[in-house]
């Protein structure tokens, strides 16, 4: 689904990433591991395409996105890719059921069709009875589970988390850790998660390690 090929990123004179190869296939879920300043985070970015590398390229199916317009980029995004970060993100002055549905509407999609799905994920990530709450109105557990559906309005084919439970005690934790293999269980959903957390780490179906901007072997 996913190939990195000789990814290479400088900020200045300081070489954070120094020729990165990696595949990632369909409903795999990778950890990337390492100490800050491996450069996962960075990684992570330019997967997603958050970012771009300074040579190398990412291809997703086959398809080079790394020399995609910025326009483009951002639209190929919206409809394949989904994000969940260490903080979450939402929108205050939003529902957590309009929060969800704002990548949809970016999209273009319907609001009537939008709506039901939002309703349908939150009702799988155990959330329903919170859609019409702002996030002033949920624990932190409750808006990451928010931003996980958000992150899945558009059924993207890919999900980069990026420290998802860093902010969370360790009973929401290893609660949204489950809910990730929950959603490769029930959606064939593929994730790459950056993760100090040893535990999720150890779940994952291959775990890379980051030093100094490679991949150990």
């Amino acid at each position: 689904m996913l190939q990195a090929v000789n990814i290479r990123k400088r900020y200045g004179s300081l070489e954070v990433l120094k020729g990165i190869d990696l595949t990632i296939e369909k409903s795999e879920i990778v950890s990337i591991v390492g100490s800050s300043g491996a450069g996962k985070s960075t990684l992570l970015h330019i997967l997603g395409t958050l970012d771009t590398p300074d040579t190398g390229e990412v291809l997703f199916d086959g398809e080079s996105v790394s020399t995609l317009k910025r326009s483009e980029l951002a639209k190929f995004r919206n409809r394949h890719i989904g994000f969940v970060f260490q903080f979450h993100n939402l929108l205050p002055e939003f529902t957590a059921l309009e929060n969800v549905c704002l990548p949809a509407y970016l999209a273009g999609r319907s609001e009537k069709e939008t709506r039901v799905r939002a309703r349908e994920l939150l009702g799988m990530l155990n959330m329903e009875r919170r859609a019409d709450h702002k996030p002033s109105e949920m624990s932190g557990g409750e808006q990451q589970r928010v931003s996980v559906a958000r992150a899945l309005i558009n059924s993207p084919e890919i999900i980069f988390a990026d420290e998802p439970s860093g902010n969370l005690d360790s009973k929401n934790a290893a609660e949204l850790h489950q809910i990730f293999f929950l959603l490769r269980k029930e959606l064939g959903q593929t994730f790459v998660i950056v993760t100090h957390n040893d535990q999720l780490a150890a779940m994952a179906d291959r775990k890379i390690t980051m030093r100094d901007g490679h991949i150990l072997e």
